[in-house]
């Protein structure tokens, strides 16, 4: 007897794959527009390079194979990163005058950032094809870009290429006659056993570690690399020493040697390569061993928030001929052991038979360590974590002990940061802060109550006094973004009805480019900052978008999208960051999209958790639901959103914040979590700048812990989720364990992954997807 065929029919209908959703044409319009290029300027100081991103590459570019191995996602033909950087445009301009020429891109290969040779003579890019990593090398003259044959780059721990003090490259490259990949075996030869010996080895949630036998086999394959010299005006190529996993190479300043670290087993299935154990060597010219600086174990079991014992960010001092720096942990790389001092600075010149010379010793972490293109001038910053506290030092190296304070202040006070040292690049290759005469430059976001203004200081490490060089202006926003020689400088300036570009600052200012607005009606959109204050006291803000078609008078509904952060004390909580004075742009999975389709948003709402490191998440709910409610009760009293029909959304944290919100308050009318982490008994080792564990505050982790109250929220929610998220602590069962535990308690919930997607979502038809999905969930539950 025949079946009637319609049931399978509707089963095999019901087991299609959704199809990836468009985003609305206004939106596409807005993605497809071009982008503001990156200017990276030439250390001669005459050039600079204009480099257009690729933004969204297509999803079947993510879904090329990938090797997920060491907390490493790697092209296993290419040996790189599995999605490297792409440029889209390219162009050279000379800062003498005249417009930027275009620099035609290879066919076939997708070429990354641009780095100048230290003279400004070149420029290189690494390109990525179907089966290899290449060097690609342009000439600053002409413009004219040629591969350099017979070379394939290994970009698999990290950046194959460094400059050489003569001009020359120092490569990884992938071993010659290297042979086929590893295959891995159809049948497993045993079981995978981990075991502990009593001792206590807390461990971050990491992901992509290694997995099994084969995995270390592979790792081992793809990571192997040949150094290799490179003659860029000739092609020619010299191999140095012998194969290896060298995970970093740093040239001498003298050209002379090289400083090697090199990975050896045994690896680890607990931590990501970057804590394998590590051999730092001294090789000569010739690829021969000339000094071991430093041979570390196996870094499983540091304690949390530590940091290595023995030589630790070993790097060359800058101007000497062949120097090494380095810091060590007095505390046994334990932030919770008592100790006077935690770090210690020490130099050792070559040969390297001298006792090293401690330069300085320091009560908290060391975090930066910089070094004056002049040779008498060293930077140390420290950080306290108990304080959340920055302190800055300067020495003279050829004086042990001599470090004079010169900033000491808030991590978080952003009203009185300094600003950052400006660099540039030695003639023989090296990083090294800029000097004129003894003043340094410092570069800041210059934040005040009303908004960021950037600056440019000089700085004089004698006096210790800053003199203002440049400040943004009132009703612009214009930021430094090179220092060129002679005193001159580029900065990018925009404003909102002004689209952004480059200014060079000599004896006359001259803009250097004229990009114009690509989507005027975008200049639609107004927005201001908002001020407020939590019931507590501590002051609050957000910035306030009107879409493009708001008429005064309307309440519409709206959209508040935040991030929480911990701050120790009010003053700095309440401080405001960022400027209405930028030039509008949407782009990627921003919620701004929301503007276009009829919302008012409240972005950046701040959600400040204010208390003592040690407990401040006990009162996490109370201080963001307190905040939340602040921000709708000021848009409700401007007018302009109707509090009743008000969206939370975030991502990451936010996504964790937003889970909460509707779970313990009745201020919102629907949210959308993206990426986040639900269940903080899948992160028992902190979270955040949580540092209890979750056996130390078991009744904090599952208050703060969304799934713990999935029968309790009082909105619906959609959760977006990258399927290949790596981030620590939100692995892809966060969002899938909550969906479950709030569809079987009756809540209304969406859910939806998205394939070959990590903690952001770049691929275009993810992006349209995502955009899709959120506003059609608010479009349903807000309207």
């Amino acid at each position: 007897m025949l079946r009637p065929l319609a049931p399978f029919l509707c089963l095999a209908l019901a087991a299609q794959p959704t199809p990836y959703q468009k985003a609305p044409k206004a939106i596409q319009t807005v993605l497809d527009a071009p982008g503001t290029p990156a200017l990276i300027a030439s250390p001669a100081g005459d050039r600079v390079l204009l480099a257009e991103v690729e933004r969204h590459p297509s999803i079947k570019d993510l879904a090329q194979p990938m090797a997920r191995l060491a907390g490493l996602r790697l092209n296993l033909r290419a040996r790189g990163p599995h999605t490297p950087q792409r440029l889209k445009a390219l162009a050279l301009q000379d800062l003498k005058g005249g417009p930027a020429k275009p620099i035609a891109l290879p066919p076939g290969a997708a070429l990354g950032q641009p780095r100048w040779s230290p003279d400004g003579t070149y420029f290189v890019m690494t390109g990525t094809t179907a089966d290899a990593t290449e060097l690609w090398v342009g000439e600053a003259a002409t413009g004219k870009l040629r591969r350099i044959k017979g070379l394939k780059l290994n970009a698999v721990l990290g950046n194959p290429l460094d400059w050489m003090a003569d001009g020359s490259l120092i490569a990884k490259a992938v071993p010659t006659g290297q042979g086929p990949a590893p295959k891995a075996p159809e049948v497993p030869a045993g079981p995978r056993i981990q075991e502990n010996a009593g001792k206590a080895a807390p461990a971050p949630t990491y992901q992509d570690l290694l997995q099994n036998a084969f995995d270390e086999t592979l790792f081992e394959f793809l990571g192997q690399s040949q150094l290799v010299r490179v003659n860029l005006a000739t092609g020619a190529l010299k191999p140095l020493g012998k194969p290896g996993l060298y995970a970093d190479v740093q040239p001498s300043p003298d050209g002379r040697m090289l400083l090697v670290a090199r990975l050896q087993r045994p690896f680890s299935y607990l931590v990501p390569a970057s804590q394998f154990p590590v051999r730092e060597e001294v090789w000569d010219r010739a690829g021969a061993l000339v000094h071991t600086a430093a041979d570390l174990p196996l870094a499983e079991g540091l304690p949390l928030e530590g940091v290595r014992t023995g030589p630790r960010r070993l790097q060359w001092r800058p101007t000497e001929p062949a120097t090494l720096a380095w810091v060590e942990a007095l505390d046994g790389g334990d932030p919770r052991q008592k100790a006077e001092f935690r770090d210690r600075v020490l130099t050792q010149a070559a040969p390297f038979k001298a006792e090293p010379t401690e330069l300085v010793r320091l009560k908290a972490r060391l975090m930066g360590l910089e070094w004056g293109e002049r040779g008498d001038l060293a930077v140390v910053r420290e950080y306290e974590r108990e304080r959340r506290w920055v302190r800055t030092w300067l020495l003279d190296p050829a004086k042990p002990g001599s470090a004079r304070l010169a900033f000491d202040l808030s991590s978080n006070d952003r009203y009185r940061a300094p600003g950052t040292f400006a660099q540039r690049i030695l003639p023989n290759g090296q990083a090294a802060l800029r000097q004129q005469g003894d003043v340094l430059f410092l570069t800041g976001a210059g934040a005040t109550p009303t908004g960021d203004r950037p600056f440019l200081d000089r700085f004089d490490p004698r006096s210790l006094k800053a003199e203002r060089i440049f400040q943004c202006g009132e009703g612009v926003y214009e930021a430094t973004v090179a220092l060129l020689p002679e005193g001159r400088f580029i900065t990018r300036r925009e404003s909102p009805t002004e689209a952004p570009n480059y200014v060079l600052h000599e004896k006359e200012t001259r803009t250097l480019t004229a990009f114009g607005d690509p989507l005027p009606e975008l200049r639609k959109i107004r927005k201001q900052l908002v001020k407020y204050t939590r019931p507590d006291g501590v002051a609050l803000s957000f910035t306030m978008y009107l879409p493009p078609d708001y008429k005064a008078g309307e309440r519409r509904p709206a959209v508040v999208w935040a991030y929480p952060l911990e701050f120790t004390d009010a003053a700095t909580a309440g401080q405001v960051s960022g400027s209405t004075n930028r030039f509008t742009t949407i782009g990627g999975m921003s919620h701004l999209f929301f503007l276009l389709s009829g919302y008012v948003v409240l972005d950046g709402a701040t959600m400040p958790v204010v208390g003592d490191p040690k407990t401040v998440n006990d009162t996490f709910l109370d201080q963001v639901v307190a905040s939340a409610k602040a921000a709708i009760d000021k848009a409700d009293e401007l007018g302009v959103i109707d509090p009743k029909r008000v969206g939370v959304g975030g991502h990451s944290y936010g996504a964790f914040m937003t889970a909460n919100l509707l779970a313990h308050s009745k201020l919102f009318k629907a949210g959308i979590a993206r990426s986040g982490a639900y269940n903080r008994t899948l992160t028992p080792f902190g979270f955040q700048s949580e540092r209890r564990t979750l056996w130390e505050a078991p009744d904090m982790y599952l208050k703060v812990s969304p799934f713990m109250h999935a029968n309790k929220f009082n909105a619906p929610i959609l959760l977006i989720h990258g399927e290949a998220d790596n981030n620590q602590g939100t692995f892809p069962i966060q969002s899938e364990r909550l969906y479950m535990a709030l569809k079987g308690n009756g809540q209304t919930v969406r859910y939806i992954t998205l394939p070959h997607e990590s903690h952001g979502y770049i691929a275009r038809e993810s992006v349209e997807h995502t955009l899709w999905e959120m506003i059609r969930w608010f479009n349903k539950h807000l309207r």
